[in-house]
């Protein structure tokens, strides 16, 4: 593949970018840069990992074809261990279709374990950006050391993604998303970029709207520098929306147009995010919960605590209801919770991490009141899980979390109303990259008379980066201080170990 052109973007001695080798033909210079939403690779393999781009010249054109005429087109694409392509371990051609936006999802094979890899596109006489990316290691071997970072909710007029570009400047080897990518709102007031158009509903709204996240160059600098694992939360579709059951009836639609609405955005998520063919969604439904092997390190459960819940209990929000303690109540829904215990029962890796939406451990305030959308209202749900890795010896559960614009570490209890019970778990919760604005650097923590379980909380924005050993994780809670203004550092605001048998964090 000859290179022709390609665009600036350079991240942390990750060139991606360089002078023109050949110039463009004059037919080539007619045709606009088509990589405008950058690239991303996700879903390591010990063999294989998945590339993907979208071809979208006018990103924002409110069809959500991206500016690219009703044709498909082909797309080359390479896999190297070098960023400047010296020698090629994989490469091939793809089809970008008009009718999946001109998005493509390669799986690229035959690759080494626990290796380090660079790829690229090309496609309409243009280079895309350069992406680096790593694979899992061997089954059963443990590898290197894991440096993975997760980081959730990332309204775009609430603030610029300085958090994203943090995260990339640091290298990690696995990023994990847990939900709220996009939000549907329509354009709102007071914030420091806005939305365009009015709130999302169909396929073409959808579309346009992960094109204007992606066209984000922060954004773009976190999908190139490392491999992804995603689920989505709610604003993906429709905040709190419950399985089939909307939150609202704002904006007013009928049963059938809101089905369609689901269909939409679970079409266009799989469209703009680096998932196997296996995840691609059927009408509207998506199969998102999987499970993602780390050698004998660790073990990734993702799950998906949206489409197969039951409706919020008491009519959501925060509440003291009884019925959150029904017995027949479910955040997962039966297949998927038997799905999980199966795969805890399996020990395959020293920790066994559920990468998942919503709060997980309790927390009452002073009334007795929790939040219906989260476990709380659903405590039977996890009451089954946590007896259920209990009585399957699992060593070292660890929950990772999203959705609360909120930095949290927690105790798992077996026994929350207990403070004397054992921990049998723990908790890691990230707070937002922008929603909620600013928010705030106070680290009192709310509620903790009544839940002593509960460890640390900021409510600035930013991520959490782990590094994963066999002895332990490392826990590194990283917050910028503003994100109405661009380019903050990041630091760290509080830092923990759990060790390996031995649930709990504790402070470093």
């Amino acid at each position: 593949m000859k290179r022709l052109s390609r665009r600036t973007f350079v991240l942390s001695g990750l060139a991606t970018a360089g002078a023109v080798a050949l110039p463009l033909t004059a037919a080539q210079a007619a045709v606009p840069f088509p990589f405008k939403l950058g690239v991303a690779s996700g879903e390591p393999a010990a063999d294989s990992v998945v590339l993907w781009t979208r071809l979208a010249p006018s990103p924002l054109n409110a069809d959500g074809q991206g500016g690219m005429a009703n044709a498909d087109v082909t797309v080359d694409w390479q896999v190297s261990t070098t960023d400047t392509f010296s020698s090629l371990v994989a490469s091939g051609s793809v089809t970008a279709r008009y009718a999946d936006a001109h998005s493509v999802h390669v799986v690229a094979g035959g690759l080494a374990p626990d290796a380090e890899y660079y790829y690229r596109f090309r496609a309409q006489g243009h280079i895309s950006p350069v992406g680096r990316t790593r694979t899992a290691p061997a089954p059963g071997t443990v590898g290197r050391d894991l440096v993975m970072a997760f980081a959730s909710c990332a309204h775009y007029e609430s603030g610029y993604y300085t958090a994203y570009r943090r995260m990339a400047e640091e290298r990690p080897d696995l990023i994990l998303h847990l939900g709220d990518y996009i939000y549907e709102g329509g354009t709102g007031t007071g914030g420091v970029r806005a939305h365009v158009g009015a709130e999302i509903v169909s396929l073409a709204d959808y579309r346009r709207r992960y094109a204007q996240y992606k066209s984000d160059p922060d954004l773009q600098a976190a999908h190139a520098i490392a491999p992804w694992l995603v689920v989505p939360d709610d604003h993906e579709v429709e905040n709190n929306y419950a399985n089939m059951v909307r939150n609202d009836s704002s904006p007013a639609l009928t049963t059938a147009q809101w089905t369609a609405r689901r269909t939409a955005a679970y079409r266009a998520y799989y469209e703009n995010m680096p998932l196997r063919p296996s995840q691609a969604p059927s009408g509207n439904s998506i199969p998102l919960y999987r499970r993602v092997r780390w050698g004998t390190l660790a073990t990734f459960h993702m799950l998906d605590t949206r489409q197969f819940r039951d409706d919020q209990a008491c009519g959501d929000g925060w509440k003291v209801c009884a019925d959150a303690d029904s017995a027949t109540r479910s955040l997962t829904g039966a297949a998927q919770e038997a799905w999980l215990l199966d795969g805890l029962a399996q020990h395959y890796g020293t920790w066994d991490i559920l990468g998942q939406q919503v709060f997980f451990a309790r927390q009452f305030d002073a009334s007795g009141a929790a939040s219906m959308d989260a476990w709380d209202g659903y405590r039977a749900s996890r009451a089954r899980i946590q007896q259920g890795w209990i009585d399957r010896s699992v060593r070292n559960p660890l929950v990772l979390t999203g959705d609360v614009h909120a930095a949290w570490a927690n105790d798992l209890k077996a026994d929350y109303a207990n403070s004397g019970s054992a921990t049998i778990g723990t908790e890691l919760v990230c707070t937002s990259i922008t929603s909620g604005g600013n928010g705030s650097a106070a680290t009192a923590i709310p509620n903790v008379a009544t839940n002593p379980h509960l460890k640390f909380h900021s409510g600035l924005r930013g991520y959490v980066r782990t590094t994963i050993s066999p002895a332990q994780v490392r826990a590194d809670f990283r917050a910028v201080a503003t994100v109405t203004e661009h380019g903050a550092p990041a630091t760290t605001l509080k830092s923990f170990a759990i060790l390996d048998g031995q649930p709990g964090l504790r402070a470093l």
